[in-house]
């Protein structure tokens, strides 16, 4: 493997590397190395992280300034060492750098040779091979949304719609809209170019319903690797974005009046010895195996919201948005629904999961997605009836309506603790309510309209 990594950084003639990992809230983590260094590296596996960098919560502090604390056996208080291991699947050169430089992503693992439990490649692994070990094959593709914004140095200020090209600033509805599209279509061609450089294999674009919202859809493929492609495409979408003096944000709900951002999540399952495609039934077009993952995920997608939902930003898009889906329920073609099935061919059979954030972190939700098909499949849990009727206008909701309710529902159940183990429930817990805690301490610009002079 040494000898390959050698080749390619020769072949490319590649002056530094970014070894990266990403950490519970999919933000990249890791170190830039000379590539003399970087390949000394590989031999004596010197490319080394602290433990804690799989406890960082999004605010800057960890999971064990939680008020409760961690166990012992989820924490090791020294903050030993963690080996990153490159994946030479994953390496890229990185377009955006003038010197040539390359990116890698890594694998966690322990000093002893196991694999880190807490990082994100490992936990989306795990739950694949439990897929694997009863003989199917997953395919998935994401649909990233995002919004293009002004510049905000000052976070005090709310966000603004960007300038286009025509000198002005997008106003109204323009879902789908073309020409809305191309008024940022410099940016957009440094972003295919961007994409075609490091082998992110975008599927189309597209305008969605808020100003300068966009949507970016990824081809069907192996879960690990969208979930690779997803990460590089989400770091690469903002350093584009800022060559033209923009920001690209994936925060769930970036400004009030305009609606939320999601990652809609398609998947479908197949057959490993004749690659047909499970879901769909001659008889009933709908197979029992397929009801039974609708099922599973109907029944655990409340559970797992932390990591559908994995910042208390997320929760205003789910409810304060028209558009976003707060049920549990299915339907053929109704995107009113929470799982969507979007067509009922045998080529094409998959259901489309329309509740989780842009701002998840893209392994763990594609994890949370086949991990709740699979105790439906394993459980044998019925699916309820098809929703034909449109459920926009129900105020009603079937998850949890705050971090807090999220966080309990999350590390209280029995199934979740043994799928994806005890230490990562009780981590991902502590780092969200860590987060939570510091966002209550912040006094709003709300607060200090109404509260101020008033009370």
């Amino acid at each position: 493997m040494i000898d390959k990594f050698a080749k390619w950084i020769d072949d490319n003639s590649i002056t530094e590397v970014e070894c990266l990992i990403p950490d519970l809230g999919g933000i990249a983590r890791g170190k830039i190395l000379p590539s003399k260094k970087f390949l000394k590296g590989l031999k004596d596996d010197s490319h080394r992280l602290p433990q804690s960098v799989f406890m960082q919560t999004i605010s800057g502090g960890y999971a064990t300034d939680d008020d409760e604390g961690l166990p012992i056996d989820v924490y090791n208080p020294t903050d030993i060492d963690v080996i990153l291991r490159p994946d030479f699947k994953t390496i890229r050169n990185v377009p955006w750098y003038e010197d040539p430089t390359a990116q890698v992503i890594c694998d966690a693992v322990n000093l002893n040779g196991t694999s880190v439990i807490n990082s994100s490649r490992n936990i989306l692994r795990k739950i694949i091979k439990l897929y694997d070990d009863i003989g199917y094959k997953l395919l998935v593709s994401p649909e990233v949304e995002f919004y293009l914004v002004k510049p905000n140095p000052d976070s005090d200020y709310p966000l603004e719609v960007p300038v286009g090209q025509s000198g002005r600033k997008e106003t109204g509805q323009q879902a789908f809209g073309i020409d809305a599209v191309n008024e940022f279509d410099p940016l957009f061609e440094d972003v295919y170019n961007y994409c075609e450089q490091q082998e992110i294999e975008i599927d189309t674009i597209n305008h969605e319903g808020g100003s300068a919202q966009m949507e970016i859809n990824f081809q069907h493929g192996d879960p690990l690797e969208l979930a690779d492609q997803v990460f590089i495409f989400k770091r690469t979408l903002r350093q584009a974005a800022l060559k033209h003096k923009l920001y690209a944000t994936f925060m769930a709900k970036p400004m009030e009046n305009q609606p939320g951002s999601s990652l809609h999540l398609h998947q479908s399952l197949y057959n490993k010895k004749n690659n047909k495609n499970v879901f769909y039934s001659k008889k009933n077009m709908i197979s029992n195996i397929m009801k039974n993952y609708i099922g599973g995920l109907q029944k655990y997608t409340p559970l797992l919201m932390p990591v559908h939902a994995p910042n208390v930003n997320s929760y205003r898009r789910l409810f304060a948005t028209w558009g976003t889906p707060r049920n549990v329920n299915w339907g053929i073609g109704n995107r009113s629904c929470a799982f969507r099935v979007p067509s009922t061919e045998e080529k094409s059979m998959r259901i489309e999961n329309r509740i989780s954030g842009s701002d998840t972190n893209p392994y763990l939700v594609i994890a949370a997605n086949l991990a709740a098909g699979y105790l439906g499949i394993k459980n044998k849990l019925k699916a309820t009836p098809e929703t034909k009727k449109s459920l926009f206008e129900n105020k009603k909701t079937d998850l949890p309506k705050n971090m807090e309710e999220a966080i309990s529902l999350f590390e209280t159940n029995d199934e979740l603790n043994q799928i994806f183990s005890h230490k990562f429930i009780k981590t991902i817990a502590a780092i969200r309510r860590v987060e939570n805690q510091a966002y209550l301490k912040v006094i709003s610009s709300w607060e200090r309209e109404y509260l101020l002079l008033t009370v």
